[in-house]
């Protein structure tokens, strides 16, 4: 199965991290992207710039908005991801937890729905609401 690691960093405290030490830690991080690779585990990644290049958009009733930066402010803002497979969550959060971002950041492990499965894997409002009874 494919899980999504999507790396948050508290962009003040990510660029306060001294060159050398960042310089390390990137060497690491692609090492170790390399391992995963070889092991069949690693299927894409990549560092996104700061938030101040995002733009958030809406459309809502046929109206179209643009904002400048991320949809939420928060302590930590969206820096990557890492598309990985294993075998299950359990083996996805191990993987995940080895990542050299870990270290610095905060990483959330989330399943990925293939295409074809969707639609059929869509739960419901109703669903949901029948699940907390």
């Amino acid at each position: 199965m494919k899980y999504l690691c999507l790396i948050y960093y508290n962009e003040a405290e990510r660029d306060a991290i001294p060159a050398d030490e960042w310089d390390s830690l990137m060497r690491e991080g692609f090492a170790h992207g390399d391992e995963l690779r070889d092991r069949g585990v690693f299927l894409g990644g990549n560092a996104l710039q700061p938030v101040r290049t995002a733009v958030t958009i809406r459309r809502k009733r046929g109206e179209r908005s643009f904002t400048d930066g991320p949809f939420a402010e928060t302590k930590e803002q969206l820096a990557g991801y890492i598309l990985i497979e294993a075998p299950g969550l359990e083996a996805a959060k191990e993987i995940a937890f080895e990542l050299p971002p870990a270290r610095v950041g905060t990483l959330e492990v989330r399943p990925v729905w293939e295409r074809e499965d969707l639609a059929a894997r869509r739960v419901t409002a109703e669903e949901r609401q029948g699940s907390h009874a």
